[in-house]
């Protein structure tokens, strides 16, 4: 137990020990802090103190500076109000010498304005005393002379144009005299250099055309049985069909040239087929009406592209191919009218028009031939109607309307178409009145048969001996086709003069046809 007790007292002991140690350590730490904190305050004052004095000098330093900039700044604003005073003041110097410029300047205006209205006033008192003068010495020479100024005058003037009438008239005449003879030979000269480069074939168109048959036999199949095949043929395309002793050859004759072609084109492909009956005939005849309308726009447009023409309207182009199938005097319309546009086109060139227009208005010249037959008026009067609907050029109208003198040309193609037109025309062979003759008194007897109300077509056969009326069945019944044919007599005999008799056959057809399926 006494071990014990020495124990705890040694343990005892041992902890307060151990207290004091730590008490110790920690007073000696505790002082060394707060002279370790003293020196850092210590520190911290003294580095205040020195900021502070820095700050105050670099405060200082920079005031100094603005100080200056302010004062290098007012300076500087000083001398620019100094120099803009110097200036205002020059200006205002210069000012006063502009205006005291000025001053002297309307001095001397009104000055001169002065002297002008002296000079003024003292040369209208010279005129005045000039005019008097003149006066008192027209009035001394009137005096002398016993004539008044104006009939002095006159006389004068009188006399001088009495003295020149002579000479002027002399001269116009010798000019004039000059200018024909000169325009005849250069016209003369024109016209001969056209016609030498300018050289065609006689134009003249017939009345029948021939075609070549394979064998006379076929001359008996084109007949038919009791002549159907003829009848038809000769109704259906209004030409004269002569079948004659003629070998391997059989003749059209017809007056126009269009229907004389779509029989031809018919009968030689009727022969071609080898089926010759009246059905087969009627349809290759509509198949050739077809057909020719084709034809007749290809012959448009080579004659067209031939002369170097453009622009030309598609209808117009179509008329023009119909003129292949009109005559004139037995003249082909088309190639007298091309030959004309040729010509045109020639003494265009030479005399410096233009070539192109003058080629057009020549080919156009006639154009209206080609529906002289369907629509009632003169072929000028038509041309004109069509070259207007197809807006043709100013020209081109005025030279169709002129060129045989039914108005005046108002140009130089105008003329020349005239001119072309007349050389065309009057070539040797080109023209025969006899054909032209014939072919009017024929189309006179077709437009009497269409006159007729009810009637469908006309044709004059056989050179005018026989007219054939075919008559609308659904409209004329029998009794009116023979009054018909009466009419038409009496209206032959009181309207036209023709050598021998006129036969009138008037022929109504009906036809019933059914098709079983």
């Amino acid at each position: 137990m006494g071990e014990s007790l020495s124990s705890i007292v040694f343990l005892i002991l041992g902890l307060f020990a151990g207290a004091g140690i730590v008490i110790v350590i920690y007073v000696f730490r505790k002082r060394a802090l707060t002279t370790k904190a003293a020196d850092l305050i210590s520190e911290a004052v003294k580095k205040a103190e020195e900021a502070k004095k820095t700050s105050l000098a670099e405060i200082k330093q920079e005031s100094l500076r603005l100080k200056e900039e302010t004062d290098k700044e007012i300076k500087e604003r000083k001398k620019e109000l100094k120099e803009m005073e110097d200036r205002l003041d020059k200006r205002e110097n210069s000012l006063d010498k502009r205006e005291e410029l000025l001053q002297s300047r309307s001095n001397n205006i009104d000055k001169k304005d002065e002297d002008l209205l002296d000079k003024q006033k003292k040369l209208q008192e010279k005129e005045e005393k000039i005019d008097g003068l003149i006066k008192k010495e027209t009035e001394k020479l009137e005096e002398i002379s016993k004539l008044k100024k104006e009939k002095a005058y006159t006389i004068l003037m009188k006399k001088v144009e009495e003295e020149m009438s002579f000479e002027i008239a002399d001269y116009i005449k010798e000019e004039e005299q000059k200018a024909r003879l000169n325009a005849h030979e250069v016209a003369k000269g024109i016209i001969v250099e056209a016609m030498q480069r300018y050289s065609s074939d006689v134009t003249n168109e017939q009345t029948v055309s021939t075609i070549a048959l394979p064998s006379d036999d076929m001359k008996g199949r084109l007949i038919g049985r009791e002549g159907r095949n003829i009848r038809t043929i000769e109704a259906v395309t209004g030409v004269d069909l002569i079948i004659d002793d003629t070998p391997e050859a059989i003749v059209i004759s017809s007056f126009d040239p269009l229907r004389r072609e779509i029989a031809k084109i018919t009968i030689e492909s009727l022969i071609k087929d080898g089926r010759i009956h009246p059905t087969r005939i009627e349809e290759i005849y509509t198949k050739v009406c077809n057909d020719i309308n084709t034809k007749i726009t290809d012959l448009g447009n080579s004659t067209v592209y031939e002369l170097g023409l453009s622009k030309v309207d598609p209808e117009l182009i179509n008329t023009i191919g119909r003129l292949n199938y009109r005559t004139s005097y037995g003249q082909n319309a088309l190639k007298h009218s091309k030959e004309v546009a040729y010509l045109c086109g020639l003494m265009a060139g030479e005399l410096g028009e233009n070539v192109t227009l003058a080629r057009r208005a020549g080919l156009l010249h006639d154009i209206g031939k080609a529906i002289d037959y369907e629509v009632e008026g003169s072929h000028v009067e038509l041309g004109v109607m069509l070259a207007k609907k197809y807006h043709e050029d100013e020209v081109v109208i005025n030279a169709i309307a002129s060129h045989h003198g039914d108005c005046e040309a108002t140009s130089v193609i105008a003329v020349l178409v005239q001119i072309a037109d007349t050389l065309s025309a009057a070539r040797p062979g080109a023209r025969n009145d006899s054909i032209e003759n014939y072919v009017k008194r024929l189309e006179q007897l077709e437009e009497i048969g269409n006159s007729f109300e009810g009637v469908e077509k006309t044709y004059a056969m056989q050179a005018g001996r026989e007219v054939r009326v075919l008559v609308k069945p659904e409209e004329v019944n029998d009794a009116k086709a023979k009054i018909i044919a009466r009419n038409m007599k009496e209206k032959i005999e009181a309207e036209m003069q023709y050598p021998g008799t006129v036969k009138i056959t008037v022929i109504r057809e009906t036809r019933a046809s059914e098709e079983a399926k």
